[in-house]
């Protein structure tokens, strides 16, 4: 006679059987899915792998639901084409579960899908195709190489000078320092390119290597067969010479922070592209707005915001535009690009127009155009006229002028829209 026991066994073989013998079509669907992410294992998660894609989601919503079998089948595919531990991870947040993970990562909305690189969030979410081949497509893109290898000299000097880049030179691959220097790579090629370059006194690479620490950028001294990275600036837009790297080469904080001054720039140019991510930081915008070939402009008002403005970068954007492909917002301003440069504020409520661009050349003349934003007087005196004795003007009876409301912002519509997910949290 079979005891319990027995039965229990032969009822797991047999499922075991059915299962083996399924259709193709079905066992795919029999996967684990997405990595469900709680408080608990978050942390260990993120620190664990270089890239992190995750569905924060709500099971009320029903756009959430749409989605869950997607991604899972997704993260079944990624797994395969991506075995390696620590490369890659889709995972899922349940928001209404795990409220301080949702609320740590700022989701107000659903489904959202972020991605983590390094243990850092990126400043773009994904908001692509949500589709299996996209998601796959994607992670395949975040996980190319970010850096370009160069086996001469003269292909230093054949760069794309329009670039901000960050240049290494390394005895070779497997060295601590190369495998750091990778990993700031990947979070920033958003910003940067990166160039690196592999050789020691015993090939024939050794040359490149004492001629790379014999660049301009090598005036630290760094003796031949030590590793040196270097940045180079956008040499179309600016002067400077290229910056030798001087802090430890095996402190990832260190080099990731120095990296991110270097290829973040104080100015910005605003493109369709990142338009929206822009606009989520919910700063004012300070837009330069140019003719495509007008460089000089551009440095210009580079140099002065760089020398005047620093303070204000926790309070507004700093940014160049291409006036062709932005004439919309110049319309919204009452000009065309005939009168290109021109400088203007988007508050996302109003633009407002900076007089005259040479007035850039006057001490404290565009700070001031700020503090006007701040304090409210570009809103009044677009209402009422200038002020005199820097007051509110006493306008009465006849004198009084027919308030006219300033030009309304452009760019706001750029920004993510509410309608793009099921619900937003402050509706409910």
């Amino acid at each position: 006679m079979l005891t319990r026991c027995d039965i229990f066994h032969l009822k797991v073989l047999i499922l075991a059987c059915l299962l083996i013998h399924l259709p193709n079509n079905i066992a795919e669907d029999i996967g684990e899915g997405a990595t469900s992410l709680t408080h608990k294992n978050i942390d260990t998660t993120l620190a664990e792998n270089e890239l992190v894609f995750i569905n924060f989601y709500a099971q009320w919503c029903r756009f959430s639901n749409l989605l869950a079998p997607i991604f899972d089948k997704a993260a079944d595919k990624i797994r395969a084409e991506f075995p390696q531990p620590g490369k890659i991870v889709m995972a899922k947040v349940d928001c209404d579960q795990e409220t301080s993970v949702a609320s740590r990562f700022h989701i107000s909305k659903y489904p959202t899908l972020k991605v983590i690189r390094n243990g850092q969030p990126t400043k773009r979410e994904y908001r692509g195709q949500r589709s299996i081949e996209a998601f796959q497509e994607f992670v395949r893109k975040q996980l190319e190489d970010p850096i370009r290898e160069f086996f001469d000299l003269r292909e230093l000097n054949e760069l794309d000078d329009k670039k901000r880049m960050i240049i290494g030179y390394f005895d070779r691959k497997d060295v601590p320092e190369y495998e750091l220097f990778r990993k700031v790579a990947t979070n920033l090629k958003d910003d940067c390119q990166f160039h690196v370059g592999f050789g020691t006194c015993s090939n024939q690479n050794c040359e490149i290597g004492q001629h790379f620490h014999l660049l301009n950028a090598s005036n630290a001294l760094h003796p031949p067969g030590e590793p040196i990275i270097v940045f180079r600036s956008d040499k179309a837009l600016s002067n400077d010479e290229d910056e030798t790297y001087k802090g430890s080469l095996s402190n990832y904080d260190e080099l990731n922070v120095w990296a991110q001054e270097k290829c973040v720039p104080l100015v910005r140019e605003i493109t369709f592209e990142n338009a929206e991510e822009l606009t989520e930081e919910g700063l004012p915008f300070l837009i330069l707005f140019h003719a495509p070939n007008d460089v000089e402009s551009v440095k210009l008002y580079k140099d002065i915001v760089t020398r005047t403005l620093i303070s204000e970068k926790q309070n507004v954007n700093f940014l160049t535009a291409d006036g062709l492909k932005f004439a919309h917002p110049l319309h919204h301003l009452g000009k065309s690009t005939e009168d290109l440069p021109l400088i203007a504020i988007d508050s996302f409520r109003h633009m407002y127009l900076f007089k005259d661009f040479n007035d850039i050349f006057v001490e404290g003349k565009l700070k001031a155009f700020l503090q006007d934003l701040y304090s409210g007087k570009l809103h009044r005196e677009f209402h009422y006229g200038p002020e005199t004795n820097n007051d509110i003007p006493q306008i009465t009876g006849k004198q009084l002028k027919t308030p006219t409301t300033p030009p309304e912002s452009a760019f706001k519509k750029l920004a993510p829209s509410k309608n793009r997910y099921t619900i937003v949290k402050d509706e409910l």
